[in-house]
């Protein structure tokens, strides 16, 4: 039976692969060309009609014919439009059939690998004066060009390619074009692509993002810069903020943040909870967290360069969206083959819409909070609040090549905070108002030349002017408090490249940089009018020796700063910076890199804490006086391994930094020490490991960050304690997918709670002899918040909405688990002289859906 069964079940199977190999060799039959001059004949018997042609017009030409054409007039016309072969009707029996020596063509250039559209190669009908450029779906369309022409199909990155116009129209319709990828043999490649699309680690160990390329990361659906970079490990923000990043272990004003070469004094919108940077019109950003180049100075912690397209577009392009907080606009428009514009523009819609994004938002920056006593009762005030706030952010640029070698460039960036918050207390009837404007507005130009093919120089200039006007009305309207802070900056840098050798580059130049800032308090009751002025100006040469070994096996540059720093009729320092950046190859597939540099800097933030002003923009900028705030400086140094094969990626990197000069008012404590301004150091030991293994279609990566943060001011007791910002561990484990046009991500984001001060139990926490009634606060940092738990998600779709048009929808969602994290304790005396403790919490599940095109 089991025999039978079986061979029933075999004969059905050789039954049915037979049929499907007549069904196969009848379509290829079907499917297989003919010669053109063959097919004509065929013709000519089946309809009884002569046709009279010149043999050569129609040899080597071939055709494939839809089953549907049955009628000869359908026929013919089918080929005179695939090969644009004219037929004329001269009576009932007899057509002539003739070549067209002009004809018109399309096709699509596409990438061969994974065949992605090229956008913006040239197609060039060669012998002629005929080109045209891809558009963004690689499509393009040549009208009366000769017949028996060529095509010249160029991009950079890939192998010209040379197509005849004649195979063209043989395939018919718009055929596929694929251009081959150039190769050029390296002796070794080293930048490691990890967690995402689109971020690289350099060789110098910089981090960089193309955000053209950028995938999907944790709770983001649209590459917002200040978010992304705190997907690395070391870089984070203790509240959740882009304003407030901290680099192993610094605060936000020890970074150095540029944009097109410019200083950026304000870079977040909402109170830092969104950057204030268009990441699309934003064409690259490096990180250096060590071993910074002698070009840059000032921000002791890190460097966070981003910098817009700076190619003179070929087409226009461009595209917008809107996300449930703002939307914005961005393109590229080509004036001329030598002049372009770019621009972006953004504006809020929180005046006129309520979203559930917005509302968490504003939880976030100013009701989110608990205020209980002593004795653990809850303050339970009833608010009325009202908020009109909206924000905004242009920017643009004008690229203008002179010729190959001299291309200019000019920059300008304008970034909005516009608030009035009224908070009313029902039970006491008291109404507090606070009014909020905040501006940036940055100007620059670049030079960039290349004097021979050895020696090149860039020039940079710019203007930028920063502006704070708060404003608290307090016991309706019975006390005000007007404060207002601006820094104003003019600098020049000159910089220069020498090629030596095959091995070795020079590097040299000087920048001037030019900062005021001044500060204004003024309180009506009591009476108290104050304005505080500074100018600093530095001038700084600098040189870098850069080393390329064959093959390699050992890179390094080793450099130098030298700052001359005057503050006006203050004082006058020289602060030199000695920079070193080494890698080099320990094995197959093993890299290790020691990096090392000394830095400082002129400019800090004030940090007040208590209630003045809402959230993150109490933060007040000044000038070091080598007085009350000296010079800050840093030293650091490193040492990292870096391991890949297989798409798999281990590194790890071990640092120590100490950090010299800094300020209590600067350092966020909300303690006595607050407002003292003893001057000290901090100094930090840590550990950063990364662990990704990439696919096809998916990301997965581990990260874990170790570090010990201690605080030493000398006139503090006890002199060493926690730093505000001591992070002990943190952890971030995520994963993204991509299937064919959707993208998922998934992360979750742990950490060690941070330090803060405890009042002393009991009836001694409260010192009554001072009026107001003063806290006691135990040893400073002997406490530590709650550890830090929260998960994100995020997804987005692309599709086409038309051959020209693109476009794509995202869903995030934070904190999906709604985790109340505590952010930040402090304590503060009432009314009553009772002591309050005031905790802050993160964000609570927040969703965001966006829609964008682009064409």
């Amino acid at each position: 039976m089991l025999g039978t069964h079986y061979n029933k079940h075999l004969g059905l199977a050789l039954v049915f692969l037979f049929f499907m190999f007549c069904n196969i060799n009848a379509q290829e039959k079907q499917q297989s060309p003919l010669t053109l001059i063959s097919y004509i004949k065929s013709l000519e018997d089946r309809f009884n009609v002569k046709f009279s042609y010149i043999d050569e017009d129609l040899e080597g030409l071939t055709i494939i014919l839809p089953e549907n054409l049955t009628s000869l007039e359908d026929i013919l016309q089918y080929v005179e439009d695939s090969l644009q072969i004219e037929a004329n009707k001269l009576n009932d029996r007899y057509y002539t059939l003739s070549k067209d020596n002009r004809v018109n063509i399309c096709g699509v250039v596409l990438d061969n690998f994974a065949e992605n559209t090229v956008m913006g190669a040239t197609v060039e009908v060669l012998g002629e004066d005929v080109a045209k450029i891809t558009d963004n779906n690689g499509a393009f369309s040549l009208d009366n060009i000769p017949r028996d022409a060529s095509l010249q199909i160029r991009y950079l990155g890939y192998v010209t390619k040379y197509v005849k116009v004649e195979t063209l129209l043989q395939q018919g319709g718009c055929p596929k074009m694929l251009l081959a990828q150039y190769y050029e043999q390296l002796d070794e490649v080293f930048v490691y692509k990890y967690l995402t699309s689109g971020i690289i680690k350099e060789k110098d160990a910089s981090i960089t993002l193309n955000t053209a390329e950028f995938g999907i990361l944790p709770g983001l659906i649209e590459p917002d810069i200040l978010q992304t970079v705190q997907a690395l490990p070391g870089i984070k923000s203790i509240d959740e903020t882009v304003s407030d990043i901290n680099v192993r272990g610094g605060t936000n004003d020890q970074n150095l943040i540029l944009w097109n070469g410019i200083k950026m004094y304000q870079s977040g919108h909402f109170f830092g909870l969104i950057s204030a940077f268009n990441p699309y019109q934003t064409d690259k950003v490096t990180i250096y967290k060590n071993g910074t180049p002698a070009n840059f100075g000032d921000g002791v912690s890190s460097v966070i360069q981003m910098e817009t397209g700076n190619k003179v577009p070929e087409i226009f392009k461009g595209g917008g969206g809107f996300n449930l907080i703002s939307g914005d606009i961005y393109a590229e428009v080509p004036v001329t083959n030598k002049l372009g514009v770019q621009f972006s523009a953004r504006r809020s819609a929180t005046d006129f819409l309520s979203t559930p994004t917005y509302k968490q938002f504003i939880n976030r920056a100013f009701q989110d909070s608990e205020i209980t006593l002593q004795n653990n009762n809850t303050v339970d005030d009833e608010f009325i609040r009202d908020e009109d706030f909206f924000f905004y952010d242009f920017s643009g640029k004008i690229l203008y090549d002179l010729n190959e070698d001299h291309k200019i460039r000019l920059s300008a960036i304008h970034i909005k905070n516009n608030l009035k918050f009224e908070e009313t207390n029902v039970s006491a009837n008291e109404t507090n108002i606070s009014l909020l404007k905040q501006d940036n507005i940055s100007v620059g130009g670049q030079l960039q030349s290349s004097w021979t093919d050895k020696f090149s120089s860039h020039l940079n200039i710019y203007y930028s002017r920063y502006n704070l006007d708060a404003q608290n009305v307090f016991d309706n309207q019975v006390q005000q408090l007007f404060q207002n802070n601006q820094v104003t900056e003019n600098a020049l840098k000159f910089d220069t490249n020498y090629i030596l050798t095959d091995e070795f580059s020079w590097n040299n130049g000087y920048q001037f940089i030019e900062t005021g800032i001044a500060n204004a308090t003024v309180i009506n009751e009591p009476d108290f009018n104050s304005e505080i002025k500074g100018v600093i100006r530095t001038h700084a040469p600098y040189s870098q020796v850069n080393y390329n070994s064959p093959g390699n096996k050992f890179i390094g540059a080793f450099g130098a700063r030298f700052n001359f720093i005057e503050n006006l009729g203050t004082f006058k320092k020289l602060v030199i910076e000695p920079r070193i950046n080494l890698n080099f190859k320990l094995a197959n597939y093993v890299r290790a890199e020691v990096l090392g540099e000394f830095k400082s800097q002129t400019t800090n933030q004030i940090i007040d804490l208590e209630q003045n002003f809402l959230g993150i923009e109490k933060r007040r900028w000044i000038l070091s006086n080598d007085e009350t705030l000296p010079v800050t400086k840093s030293k650091q140094g490193s040492v990292g391994i870096n391991y890949e094969k297989n798409n798999f990626y281990v590194g790890v990197e071990g640092f120590y930094k100490n950090v010299d000069g800094i300020s209590t008012s600067t350092q966020g404590f909300q303690n006595p020490y607050q407002f003292s301004g003893e001057i000290g150091s901090y100094d930090v030991k840590g550990v950063e490991l990364l662990i990704n293994k990439k696919g096809d279609n998916y990301s997965t990566w581990l990260s874990y960050a170790y570090n010990k943060n201690d605080y030493t001011f000398d006139s503090i007791v006890p002199q060493s304690f926690p730093n505000n910002l001591d992070i002990r561990h943190t952890i971030t484990f995520a994963s993204t997918y991509t299937y064919k046009d959707l993208k998922l991500s998934i992360g979750l984001n742990y950490r060690t709670g941070k330090p803060y001060t405890e009042p002393i139990e009991g009836d001694e926490g409260l010192d009554q002899n001072y009026y107001p009634p003063r806290i006691n606060f135990q040893s400073p940092n002997n406490s530590r918040l709650p550890e830090y738990f929260r998960a994100d998600a995020s997804a987005i779709y692309n599709f086409q909405i038309s051959r020209a048009i693109r476009a794509n929808a995202g869903l995030s969602i934070l904190n999906f688990t709604n985790r109340k994290n505590t952010l930040n304790k402090y304590y503060r005396v009432n009314e009553d002289d009772e002591i309050e403790t005031i905790e802050n919490f993160s964000l609570g599940i927040t969703p965001n859906v966006s829609f964008r095109v682009s064409f």
